[in-house]
């Protein structure tokens, strides 16, 4: 999984790459890479989130691990905030990271006592009803559609679960709804891990340097954007030579 989770993250730093191109150094490539590359994101960000999730049956320390990313995430907001507005995070994939460790080792006892084929149906479904809430409605495309009251999206303080203003912004944003729904798919398959019920292919180690970046995400995560931002400056003032 440490593989898996390493390619995630070298992908997430390619788009990133592409973002700061196109979006700050207003580079064609850099726009051109980042359509391309966009209608991906989703999915390697979702595989990340269920791998998270699966990771978390392998921890006895669930809380604490939360806990611990809330404070990197907190500390992330405070400095976009402070150094680079125009990007400020108020809630990306850390944030609802370090929610969804904190509920699931709140309630893990509680969580594992759900029959594992049952809990991953029905977190599978929520997942699916939860994704157009950033829409106005509960439920899916063509079929079943509950709307949200318009006005609870002028409370300003819901963006957490994906309820926000249309001014809101946030340069990162992974609201718990639909994600946490994700990550708990990935706390239920992760029994299988944790059982050792997994294919044998999936225990052996085939490529080192994706392994290790899986086991340094959050490092690579806070540092690549720093790193990348300063690769194009400095190649912005090479060619300004």
């Amino acid at each position: 999984m440490d593989e898996i989770r390493g390619l995630c993250v070298l992908l997430m730093i390619f788009y990133h790459a592409f973002y700061t191109m196109s979006m700050l150094f207003h580079w064609e490539l850099g726009t051109k890479l980042l359509v391309f590359f966009s209608p991906a994101e989703p999915f390697f960000a979702g595989l990340f989130i269920l791998i998270s999730g699966i990771s978390s049956q392998l921890s006895h320390s669930n809380l604490i691990r939360g806990l611990k990313l809330l404070g990197v995430a907190l500390a992330l907001t405070l400095v976009t905030y402070f150094i680079i507005p125009s990007e400020l995070i108020v809630f990306g994939i850390l944030h609802m990271l370090s929610v969804c460790m904190i509920v699931f080792g709140l309630g893990q006892k509680l969580w594992d006592r759900i029959p594992l084929i049952l809990g991953l149906a029905v977190c599978a479904v929520l997942f699916l009803i939860t994704m157009p809430v950033s829409d106005g409605y509960l439920g899916l495309p063509g079929t079943l559609a509950w709307k949200i009251p318009a006005g609870w999206y002028e409370f300003g303080w819901l963006f957490p679960l994906g309820i926000h203003r249309a001014d809101f912004f946030s340069a990162d944003y992974f609201p718990l709804f639909p994600w946490i729904f994700l990550f708990f798919c990935g706390t239920y398959i992760g029994r299988w891990a944790r059982n050792g019920k997994f294919p044998d292919f999936t225990y052996r180690l085939r490529f080192t340097s994706l392994s290790w970046m899986g086991r340094h995400a959050l490092i690579l995560y806070l540092i690549h954007q720093p790193l990348i931002f300063g690769v194009c400056t400095l190649i912005s003032w090479i060619i300004s030579l």
